[in-house]
């Protein structure tokens, strides 16, 4: 995937110009195009090509941006964006991207991914991934009654033990998703 002129300039404001150590990065052009490249594949970084540069450089920097928390400033930015914006053109790529961010960002980013209605962007299907607004909601608004008295008040008040575990597996997500539904996931 080549970005345009376009894109690259309204990509260029979110990226990190500089190393930690303060170096110039030689083409960020090339190294977001390389990580484009591979967020649309299902291969590990050491299966990009060589025209896209060295793996280990660019997984680094793709680190660096996700910890710098680029993805989350991008994924906000599209949806406070004008539909014809070219950031929204390289939407798609950005939710690619994300996916690959998801294990190094944890579930704060999940949850922002899932607030902001991005579910694209998720590493699975969402039924399969972790809510943590779910979760939070069922704590504050779910009320436990009394111990039952009676044999129908016991009935009741198992079912409602029944579907609070229901619901919390939901909010808790798939331990293991396998890896066919992950990349099957579009």
């Amino acid at each position: 995937m080549t970005l345009t002129p376009l894109q690259f300039h309204a990509l260029l404001p979110f990226i990190l110009p500089r190393s930690p150590a303060g170096r110039q990065i030689g083409d960020l052009r090339a190294r977001m195009e390389a990580i484009f490249h591979l967020a649309c594949t299902t291969d590990p970084w050491r299966c990009l090509p060589p025209e896209h540069g060295r793996p280990d450089t660019v997984s680094r920097y793709f680190r660096r941006l996700t910890h710098a928390g680029l993805w989350e400033r991008l994924l906000v930015a599209i949806k406070d964006n004008d539909p014809k914006h070219p950031l929204n053109q390289i939407a798609p790529l950005i939710f690619r991207a994300c996916r690959r961010a998801v294990r190094l960002r944890g579930l704060k980013f999940v949850a922002l991914i899932r607030r902001l209605g991005f579910l694209q962007a998720l590493n699975g299907p969402p039924s399969k991934v972790p809510d943590p607004d779910l979760s939070e909601r069922m704590r504050r608004t779910v009320w436990m009654p009394p111990a039952p008295e009676t044999p129908r008040q016991h009935d009741l008040y198992l079912d409602l033990v029944h579907t609070l575990r229901r619901m919390h597996r939901q909010a808790s997500g798939v331990i293991h998703i396998p890896r066919a539904l992950r990349l099957g996931w579009s």
